[in-house]
């Protein structure tokens, strides 16, 4: 499964430099994407999730749909194990990240769910059997008991803004101690001016108020929306409004905001815009409102 494809469904994106000046004269401006030949295990979470979502909130799944899903979670049992490139794309090394690990265990629990609900004529064992050694593996092996906190990728002392996914994806209670201990080390290490998120360490050196990189925005949201599930909801609202402060003036966001508020990247950026909706949403259930209804 590649993390992209081209919009005529075809599988070759040959990633190409041209000699040209990106906005603000930004460098490199690239055609293509070398990234479509990486390893990501965590496509094969989204894409599950998705399915599992669908089924629920859109039309059951179809039998000759889901034997090609089958192959899929098959090929995650096999290599949930292996190192990857992760969600930020590293170019230059595989290592065994979290997020990776995370949404591998999501892909085989979706699956597992959507297997028991619909009754599909499917051996599960593996699944299960593979699902908890995911877990058992992130519990074990990406705590560092030292920094008091899960890690970026195994062997870490740091952290990254994707495990704000952890208690979004079911996987740990936004009550859970040690995911309290691992929120602390997110706002420590990740967080400036409350809401502004980075993506990981690298992004806010030499220090959070000299970055290099801009904050992430969809970082942003998900970190307002583990504060909501964590019950505190009013400063999640409290930050939800700062946060929306840095929209423009139609409320649109780009994939990061520099700390001045400029809106940095893809313009504007559907996951951003996920992420706002998602929180919103978390926020009003908190508060016990049904002010936002769903129509087909």
């Amino acid at each position: 499964l590649q993390i992209m494809y081209r919009i005529d469904g075809s599988r070759d994106l040959e990633e190409e430099e041209l000699d040209l000046e990106g906005y603000k004269r930004s460098q490199p401006v690239r055609i293509g994407n070398a990234a479509t030949g990486q390893l990501q295990l965590d496509v094969f979470g989204e894409l599950m999730d998705t399915i599992y979502l669908f089924d629920k909130y859109g039309q059951n799944v179809m039998y000759s749909f889901w034997r090609n899903v089958e192959k899929l979670i098959d090929f995650v049992c096999k290599n949930w194990e292996n190192p990857d490139h992760g969600i930020w794309e590293v170019r230059e090394v595989k290592r065994h990240y979290l997020f990776s690990r995370l949404m591998c265990w999501v892909a085989l629990d979706r699956a597992i769910r959507l297997v028991r609900k619909r009754s599909l004529p499917t051996d599960v064992s593996q699944w299960i059997k593979n699902r908890n050694l995911i877990f058992q593996d992130i519990y074990d092996n990406f705590w560092d008991e030292e920094l008091q906190s899960y890690v970026h990728f195994k062997g870490a002392k740091t952290v990254d803004s994707s495990l704000l996914m952890m208690p979004l994806m079911k996987f740990i209670s936004p009550y859970d101690k040690r995911w309290v201990k691992t929120m602390k080390v997110i706002e420590d290490q990740l967080i400036v001016d409350d809401v502004l998120v980075y993506r990981n360490l690298h992004d806010s050196i030499p220090n959070k108020d000299e970055a290099v990189e801009g904050s992430f925005t969809i970082g942003s949201f998900w970190y307002i929306e583990c504060l909501s599930r964590g019950g505190e909801v009013e400063k999640a609202e409290r930050y939800f409004q700062k946060l929306m402060s840095y929209s423009n003036h139609l409320n649109l966001f780009a994939e990061e905001l520099s700390p001045s508020g400029a809106q940095l990247g893809n313009f504007p950026q559907g996951f951003s815009h996920l992420g706002l909706i998602s929180t919103l949403f978390s926020i009003d259930r908190q508060k016990g409102q049904n002010t936002f209804v769903l129509k087909q």
